[in-house]
C-alpha cells in the first residue's frame, strides 16, 4: 500500500514537501489545491514533472474544498466545473491517479425548529446538476487511469441528500471513494455504513487519528482502532494520504506506522 503525506502549510515551497516526502519513505504528495500556490492557473505542469523524477515521488491532487458544481448560480457552478476539468488534464499530464473531492452541503435556513438545506429542498435540480457534472467528468478522463474520489466530511447522517448526490456519481466509473477515518470518528463513527455499503468502490483513504470531534491528529495520539482501517485499505488495493497538518505530526505518524509494522 502506497502511503503520502499532504501539502503541510509549514513548508513554504514544493521543493521542500517533495524533500521530506523522501525522506520520510512516503510515495506521493497529495497537492492542496485550497492553497494560492497550488490554484490551477499556478500549476507548472513541468516543474511538477520535474520535481517528482528528482524524488521519485507521484501526486495526487486535493480539489478546492470550496468546489461546488452544484451551486445555483450558474456561472460560479461553470467555473468550478472548468476548474475541476482543468485538473483532470493536468493529472493526465502527469499521471496522477486520484482527485479528491468534498460534496458540498450548501446552504441551510435556520428555522426555529430545524435546519432546511437548500440542496434538500430544491433535491430535483441539485441532483441534476450534479449528473451534468459526472458527466462531463467521465468524458474529460475517458480512458486515462485517473478517479475522482469522494471524501466524507461528517455530513452524511444530517445532510441525507448528500447520499443521494453521492451515488449519483457513482453511477459513473469515473468515480470512486475516500474515506477519511478521522472525519468519520469525529462524527460518531456515523459515515462508516454508507462507506461499507459502497466499499468496491473504495480507493482512497485520509489516515489520521481521532479523539472525541477533534481529528486530524497523530496516528497513535488519539483513541480510533487504527490497524482495523488499514487493514481494509489495503485489502481494497488503496493509497493512504497521512492527513496530519503538522511536519512532527508527520513523521510520529511515519514512526508509528513501522512500529506497528504497517511500513
Amino acid at each position: 500500500m502506497d502511503f503520502g503525506m499532504p501539502t503541510l502549510i509549514e513548508l513554504k515551497s514544493l521543493e521542500e514537501n517533495a524533500a521530506l516526502c523522501r525522506e520520510l519513505g512516503l510515495a506521493f504528495i497529495e497537492i492542496n489545491m485550497n492553497m494560492p500556490e497550488y490554484q490551477i492557473d499556478r500549476l507548472d505542469r513541468v516543474r511538477l514533472a520535474k520535481t517528482a523524477e528528482k524524488y521519485g515521488i507521484y501526486f495526487t491532487i486535493h480539489l478546492d474544498e470550496n468546489c461546488n458544481p452544484s451551486d445555483f448560480n450558474e456561472r460560479v457552478a461553470t467555473v468550478y466545473t472548468e476548474t475541476v476539468i482543468e485538473a483532470i488534464e493536468v493529472a493526465k499530464t502527469l499521471n496522477i491517479p486520484v482527485l479528491n473531492m468534498h460534496l458540498s452541503t450548501g446552504v441551510y435556513f435556520t428555522l426555529p425548529d430545524k435546519k432546511i438545506y437548500l440542496f434538500e429542498e430544491y433535491r430535483e435540480e441539485y441532483l441534476t446538476r450534479l449528473k451534468a457534472f459526472r458527466n462531463t467528468c467521465a468524458t474529460a478522463i475517458g480512458d486515462a487511469d485517473i478517479r475522482i474520489c469522494v471524501e466524507n466530511c461528517g455530513d452524511y447522517a444530517r445532510a441525507v441528500f448528500l447520499k443521494k448526490g453521492l451515488d449519483v456519481l457513482l453511477e459513473s466509473p469515473a468515480f470512486g471513494l475516500t474515506f477519511a477515518i478521522g472525519h468519520n470518528a469525529a462524527a460518531g463513527y456515523g459515515e462508516e455504513s454508507t462507506i461499507l455499503e459502497r466499499a468496491d468502490r473504495l480507493l482512497h483513504f485520509h489516515v489520521h487519528d481521532a479523539e472525541g470531534t477533534s481529528h486530524h491528529l497523530a496516528l497513535g495520539d488519539g483513541d480510533m482502532e487504527l490497524p482495523q482501517y488499514l487493514q481494509w485499505a489495503n485489502a481494497h488495493n488503496c493509497r493512504a494520504v497521512l492527513e496530519t497538518k503538522t511536519v512532527d505530526a508527520l513523521r510520529r505518524s511515519v514512526a508509528w506506522l513501522k512500529e506497528k509494522g504497517f511500513r
